[in-house]
């Protein structure tokens, strides 16, 4: 960073760039993805009747590798391009690399954003303190009583998706939607709260993304910092939307299979990323893509019947894409999306637990019902409760505290922990 403001020769600076980008990238690529591709290469020449003695290294993933990564090459990339000034401040840099709120699972911060605010003197503000303290007691909710209870039951089905009926299967899905979302979106909660209380501004990485009205939309919606990530720093620089059918193409499919390879190496996530581009598609080819950029039913309680259709579409094509991103391989996620597609998912889920999956679906409703009050806000509890009284929002917040201590899980971690 340093020696690209020492540097005005084009080609010494884009050195200096690669440089960075390749030790990054190469760093990711040997912990990450090197084992997915030699026993994927050794498999390929198998088939042929070649015969190689490559090893797999079975390396432990190092802590958060995939988000600082993202990181310091947003640092560097920007610095080439004249968008920040790099620090000579090795403590300021350090800490905006290991910031400790966000550093295992996001948001993916810039910095352009975070960096200058290690040089903003700590004062300690109530108002912003409170409402850091809100955002993590919501952020637990949406952990530990909707994720990691919805976790049981995900785990259950599909464990033994072949023994179970297409109503099970397909509730199953419909569970670890909610799952994922729980769980990542209350990290980053967690996460922008923690930070808050601190004095520092973390980007939103989640906006209500199950409000969506199409696809496009719900990745504007869905781990922000990522999505625009990729915006910003390959997508853009590949051409974007810009030029012929056969470019445009290209490009969504690029950033789609790259997303889904970002979150590992399994073919599972490399086609999740591939469904939700062959979703996309259709709207950037029709120019759709930017229809509904504003808070569905904005200034309204409820929304119109259109819309209702348009998020429960929506969902529909998110569940089925979230079987790949859960399944174990792809023998295993075709077979579920195979087994919901039959006679019996007209039939009633069958549990032995029944009293404890209906509890856990009126408790998604309670969440949905906070989450879509509070969809024009930052996050589900920033603008519910100010026009009440205060024993009755006391009582509100006292009554989620309650429910993380009673329905509490253990032994669940987060999902994006191993990403």
């Amino acid at each position: 960073g340093i020696g690209l403001t020492r540097v005005s020769n084009k080609n010494k600076r884009k050195t200096l760039l690669l440089i960075s980008v390749f030790s990054n990238l190469g760093l990711l690529g040997i912990f990450k993805y090197y084992d997915f591709f030699v026993s994927n290469f050794i498999r390929a020449f198998s088939i042929i009747g070649g015969e190689f003695n490559l090893t797999t290294m079975n390396l432990v993933l190092p802590v958060g590798i995939s988000f600082y990564t993202f990181q310091t090459l947003s640092y560097t990339i920007d610095a080439y391009r004249g968008k920040m000034t790099p620090t000579k401040d090795f403590i300021a840099f350090s800490a905006f690399v290991s910031f400790f709120p966000q550093l295992v699972a996001g948001p993916i911060e810039r910095a352009t954003h975070l960096l200058p605010q290690f040089y903003v003197k700590r004062n300690f503000d109530y108002s912003l303190a409170v409402d850091g303290l809100r955002q993590i007691l919501w952020g637990l909710f949406k952990k530990m009583v909707i994720a990691d209870n919805c976790a049981v039951f995900v785990n259950l089905i599909f464990a033994n998706s072949t023994d179970s009926s297409g109503s099970t299967l397909l509730l199953g899905a419909v569970l670890f939607a909610f799952q994922i979302y729980g769980d990542f979106s209350g990290y980053s909660d967690i996460a922008i709260g923690t930070s808050r209380l601190f004095g520092f501004d973390l980007m939103q990485n989640f906006a209500f993304p199950y409000f969506s009205r199409d696809i496009a939309e719900f990745w504007r919606r869905w781990h922000i910092s990522l999505s625009t990530w990729f915006r910003d720093y390959l997508y853009i620089p590949l051409g974007g939307s810009k030029g012929g059918s056969i470019k445009k193409l290209r490009n969504t499919m690029v950033i789609f299979v790259v997303s889904g390879f970002w979150h590992g190496a399994n073919w599972t996530f490399v086609i999740w990323g591939i469904l939700n581009a062959l979703y996309f598609l259709p709207l950037m080819f029709s120019g759709n893509n930017r229809n509904n950029l504003d808070i569905v039913a904005k200034g309204r309680i409820l929304p119109t019947f259109r819309e209702i259709i348009a998020m429960m579409l929506t969902f529909g094509l998110t569940v089925v894409a979230w079987i790949f991103f859960r399944a174990d391989n792809l023998p295993h996620a075709l077979s579920y999306t195979k087994g919901i597609f039959t006679t019996s998912l007209f039939s009633i889920p069958q549990f032995e637990a029944q009293t404890a999956i209906i509890l856990l679906l009126l408790m998604i409703s309670f969440f949905l019902i906070i989450e879509w009050f509070g969809r024009e806000g930052a996050h589900g509890l920033e603008r519910i409760g100010f026009a009440w009284k205060r024993k009755t929002r006391l009582a509100f917040y006292f009554t989620l505290v309650l429910a993380i201590f009673f329905f509490r899980r253990s032994g669940e971690s987060f999902i994006y922990f191993q990403f």
